[in-house]
């Protein structure tokens, strides 16, 4: 019988753990020290930067060393009886010794609350699920709330062991009620036993959040902010792993996928997945079998990006196609003419309103440039030259 075929090294889309995930050591020894040390982070970084991640693979570290890590993606909770559910039962599963897990002693630690939460048993594999009825008065939701936020403290008191609470996308607190940050704050101040963990993507939420004197958040956790990953670890981490499915790449074809990517992580899985599978058993990776993955990639973005320009308007696009020609200034009256843009103003507000959708961010040299590198290529292959 014939050995398997090897199956695609690289990753995208999923998180990124055990071998899969690329280097970023430096970010994840900080990160692990600051879970041990009871530090507060906040985490930010455009999207598909890795900021998940990191987390989940700090949290794999962490685990075997006894540390208790609940994290709540607040995507999912779009309103405070959610956002209790989710903190029920991210504590319940993670924080909660297995004894405890089960339903009768699960329904006694929550006793407590203020609002008694609906204890479910899932028939598939008998994990406890929590819910809360909507209609509540507003401050029992929030004593609530306020009893759930104070568990984890309490668990790491009683048990002797280090415990970190995850928020994913965090700046949808605000979204869900922008009284929730003090009613957090309060709680987390006297948590010294808790490392608080903040995720989010839009840096300009986040920054309001925790940069702002009038909010509550303010400066109330060390700011950890993720960039590309540089070339050389990248360049190391794509030869092994073509290596290890007895297919080879070339340092020169290597060089040009970070070129494409500019060591963005999601894009520099993508491209590779995308070049792997155009490359033959036994052969080496080369320029063709990267621009055919361009392609490939190009095809299977095409949904998202169509979409991103439809919701743009006619003057963010006359930008968006200037940039992804010519990362540069587009304020200056020489760049303007070039491309055939309106006068500044009207630049600097498409800029703007580009940049709150983090389509367009500033590089290492200050100039404008479009923020997913595949999104560049779309619009100068799909836009400019159909």
């Amino acid at each position: 019988m014939a050995p398997p075929a090897p199956t695609n090294p690289f990753r995208y889309g999923a998180l990124a753990l055990d071998e899969t995930f690329t280097d970023r050591n430096t970010e994840l020894r900080e990160l692990e020290q600051d879970i041990r040390n009871g530090q507060d982070v906040v985490v930010f970084a455009p999207r598909r930067y890795g900021k998940t991640s990191l987390v989940w693979r700090a949290q794999q570290d962490l685990l075997a060393e006894g540390v208790l890590i609940a994290a709540v993606d607040l995507m999912t909770t779009p309103t405070k009886e959610k956002l209790a559910e989710k903190l029920a039962g991210a504590i319940n599963r993670d924080l909660l010794s297995g004894l405890e897990r089960a339903r009768d002693r699960a329904a006694s630690f929550f006793r407590g609350l203020r609002i008694t939460p609906t204890i479910t048993i899932d028939p598939a594999d008998g994990t406890l699920g929590f819910s809360f009825a909507a209609g509540h008065p507003r401050a029992d939701v929030d004593a609530t709330l306020e009893g759930l936020l104070e568990l984890p403290g309490q668990i790491a008191a009683e048990r002797k062991r280090p415990v970190a609470l995850v928020f994913d996308e965090f700046q949808e607190i605000v979204e869900i009620d922008p009284a929730l940050p003090k009613l957090m704050r309060s709680v987390f101040q006297t948590q010294p036993e808790v490392a608080h963990v903040y995720l989010g993507s839009k840096r300009h939420m986040l920054s309001r959040i925790f940069n702002d004197a009038n909010e509550p958040f303010w400066r109330s956790a060390k700011q950890m902010e993720l960039n590309v990953i540089q070339p050389p670890e990248c360049a190391d981490y794509i030869a092994a792993r073509f290596g290890a499915t007895a297919k080879s790449i070339d340092a020169e074809t290597v060089a040009k996928i970070l070129a494409l990517t500019g060591g963005h992580p999601y894009a520099t899985q993508e491209l590779c997945y995308f070049t792997w599978e155009e490359t033959q058993p036994d052969a080496t990776a080369g320029p063709d079998e990267v621009e055919r993955g361009l392609e490939g990639v190009l095809r299977s973005e095409h949904s998202h990006f169509s979409l991103l320009w439809d919701n743009a308007s006619a003057g963010q696009r006359l930008v968006l196609e200037s940039v992804a020609a010519e990362p540069g200034r587009p304020y200056s009256a020489e760049y303007r003419a070039r491309h055939g843009l309106p006068p500044a103003t009207n630049v600097q507000k498409a800029l703007n309103a580009l940049a709150k959708r983090e389509l367009v961010t500033k590089d290492t040299e200050g100039r404008f440039v479009v923020a997913e590198p595949f999104f560049a290529a779309w619009i100068t292959r799909s836009v400019v030259t159909p």
